[in-house]
């Protein structure tokens, strides 16, 4: 029984080779110097980038020219329309909610609505600092009244005190008090004769 190959050749199996086109030359015919024109491309990106911002701002612009023409459009709020302040909730709000923040101790309101829960900290923590030093934005480090010193910053306070002593009062003894003794154990908090006149 003889084998038959793949195009029904008996014997062998059917071998396929590359004949030689090396003899082959036709002049008019080269490769590509370039597969892509690079140069094309970039100009093409830069187009269409400054075309993209060009449309973007127009959109912006006109965007805007109709806010403006409804806001023309929308009647005025009556009389006894609520302001934005009467419609928040009462105090003491919510941290980050509309309406929340610190009033300082010279009379100025820091507003920390939408801000995480640390600004109020924050805040309170410079005003005790000011306070600690002195260091008040419409008055001096130390501020007098009536000749007496009634704010000072700690460290000069420290050495105040360090320099000239403690201040000590002197004990003052008036011939009219009485004499007071102390209770004791025994007495069961009576006192004693001497302190009753």
């Amino acid at each position: 029984m003889s084998k038959n190959g793949h195009n029904g050749d008996q014997g062998h199996g059917h071998v396929t080779e590359t004949p030689d086109a090396s003899h082959i030359k036709n002049i008019d015919v080269t490769h590509e110097t370039s597969d892509v024109n690079v140069g094309g491309i970039l100009k093409f990106v830069v187009g269409l980038t400054i075309f993209g911002i060009i449309v973007n701002v127009l959109m912006w612009g006109m965007f805007r020219f109709f806010n403006a023409q409804e806001e023309t459009k929308e009647p005025k709020p009556g009389p006894m329309a609520m302001t934005k302040e009467e419609r928040l909730p009462p105090e003491p709000r919510l941290q980050a909610a509309p309406g929340f923040g610190v009033k300082l101790a010279s009379g100025q309101w820091v507003s920390l609505e939408k801000k995480e829960p640390e600004a109020e900290y924050r805040v309170l923590r410079q005003q005790w600092e000011r306070e600690l030093n002195c260091d008040y934005l419409d008055n001096p480090p130390r501020v007098k009244l009536e000749s007496k010193i009634i704010c000072m910053p700690i460290d000069a306070a420290m050495e105040k005190v360090l320099g000239g002593g403690l201040p000590m009062r002197t004990p003052e003894k008036t011939s009219g008090t009485p004499e007071i003794s102390l209770p004791t154990a025994a007495s069961s908090g009576r006192v004693t004769g001497k302190g009753k006149e």
